[in-house]
């Protein structure tokens, strides 16, 4: 009786895998299973230590693929995402696999599909086998173990806790960066030896065995709470790079919450120590005018730009503040004249807010790109940069005298407050400023630019709200 008439009868195969993350073992038996037409509801993949299907039964010997069995067809998108789908935890990958290698076999173009649920579902073992090798790189902390014997040498040890299947993928990264040290990774999942010239693999291990520490470890604190910046603390995005479960393996986790603590009072001292020194305060726009366009205070008053003044009535109520010039308001050496600020009036008129009787400035007052060919590419202003331009968005204001100033964007919050601050959280409500004005946050234009669909309509919604909150405050302050 042949393979195929074995699959005909309903015979029900079970591959035992040799190992969790074999590769090469797979393709061979899914290459062969496919030429035999045995369709994915036929077998049974097994792990290492796993029990067969409790409803298999019939020949579970390897079919044998005929002489004119036609080639398996797998292109190259599959192959890098099997490769590391298959060091996923998850004990269907490997039928997963082979349904989405069936389905390439009627369908050439199928890994193309963004919506077929099997092609999604391998792109994101894909991604979270990406995701825990980029832990381990960025988190094993090697220890230093001492040994009595002289010919030993220094050992290093260290201990980690994948999530997947992702030890020995990873050996030859920490082979090539530690190429000259001694060292040991254990795992729960097992665990490799270097040293400086063979790789072995060892069998899995418990915390225990690996050390709690050693004496370098005091030096590497105090180096990383030296370039730990306040300025550029993102809670949330910390701890999604950080998660705290390897905490308890990084010698400088213990110093994270009282760094996190103190941040904002060490921000404050890093402005003030970072604070250039200016002339005497200018007491004219006409001067401010003058002033910024001789401006170098800052690596962005050195590129290729024009200083663009804000504009307005030095008498008005409202003062709105955006990032910085973008390439047409450049060219033109006025502010908003770009997409933005033709989006910004559409919104403005629907809010019944006139912007010719606002003062419309930048926290920024020069052209933050990069060229790219032809092109200037906008780029963020950074923390410094906008703190350095504070001394004059603050002198435009003690002139002008606004009763309510519009912040459009998180640089221009910081350019006012002199702090980094989460637009989600203080838009919508009045700040209190030290000469009685008032402060409103919402977001920059440009911002909805970027987005589409439903994401758009709901920020525009929003944007509206918050230019219609501050056109009745401004009523309230008339």
């Amino acid at each position: 009786m042949t393979a195929l008439q074995h699959v005909k009868l309903g015979t029900y195969y079970v591959v035992h895998m040799p190992e969790p993350d074999d590769f090469d073992f797979w393709r061979e038996r899914a290459r062969a299973l496919v030429q035999c037409d045995v369709p994915p509801d036929r077998i049974a993949w097994v792990e290492p230590g796993g029990s067969g299907d409790l409803f298999a039964h019939g020949e579970r010997r390897m079919p044998v693929p005929p002489a004119d069995a036609r080639p398996v067809r797998a292109n190259r998108r599959f192959i890098a995402l099997a490769k590391n789908a298959i060091l996923h935890s998850d004990p269907q990958r490997f039928a997963q696999l082979y349904l989405l290698l069936w389905k390439l076999q009627s369908n050439p173009r199928i890994m193309e599909d963004k919506a077929d649920p099997d092609v999604r579902r391998v792109e994101e073992l894909d991604k979270n086998v990406r995701r825990d090798s980029h832990k381990m790189h960025a988190f094993v902390r090697f220890r230093l173990v001492e040994s009595e014997d002289e010919e030993v040498g220094e050992h290093y040890v260290a201990w980690f806790e994948p999530d997947h299947h992702i030890l020995r993928a990873n050996a030859g990264f920490f082979m090539r960066r530690f190429s000259n040290m001694r060292w040991s990774i254990l795992t729960p999942r097992g665990s490799l030896h270097w040293d400086t010239e063979t790789m072995s693999e060892g069998p899995p291990a418990e915390r225990s065995d690996a050390p709690g520490g050693d004496p370098m470890e005091d030096l590497w604190r105090k180096y990383y709470a030296s370039i730990f910046n306040p300025a550029r603390l993102k809670i949330g995005a910390m701890l999604k790079e950080m998660p705290k479960k390897y905490w308890k393996n990084m010698p400088e986790a213990s110093l994270i919450p009282e760094l996190v603590a103190g941040a904002q009072g060490r921000e404050a001292k890093m402005v003030e120590k970072g604070a250039l020194e200016f002339e005497e305060r200018p007491d004219t726009l006409e001067a401010i005018d003058k002033a910024i366009h001789g401006c170098r205070k800052c690596p962005i008053g050195a590129l290729d730009n024009h200083a663009v003044m804000g504009e307005g009535p030095q008498d008005a109520s409202l003062m709105i503040v955006g990032e910085q010039p973008g390439d047409q308001e450049d060219q033109a050496g006025r502010p908003f004249v770009g997409p933005a600020g033709q989006l910004l009036d559409v919104h403005l008129e629907k809010a019944g807010i006139d912007r010719r009787a606002a003062y419309v400035t930048n926290a920024v007052k020069h052209f933050k790109y990069v060229q790219r060919g032809k092109r200037r590419l906008h780029q963020n202003p950074g923390a410094k940069e906008i703190d350095t331009c504070r001394w004059w968005i603050e002198s435009e204001r003690a002139i002008v005298k606004p009763k309510l100033v519009l912040a459009m964007g998180a640089s221009a919050a910081r350019g006012l407050l002199g702090k980094t601050v989460s637009i989600s959280k203080v838009r919508g409500s009045p700040i209190p400023l030290e000469d009685g004005s008032e402060l409103w946050v919402t977001a920059h234009p440009s911002y909805l630019l970027r987005l589409d669909g439903p994401a758009r309509e709901e920020q525009a919604r929003l944007f509206d709200a918050d230019l219609a909150a501050v056109r009745e405050r401004l009523e309230d302050l008339a």
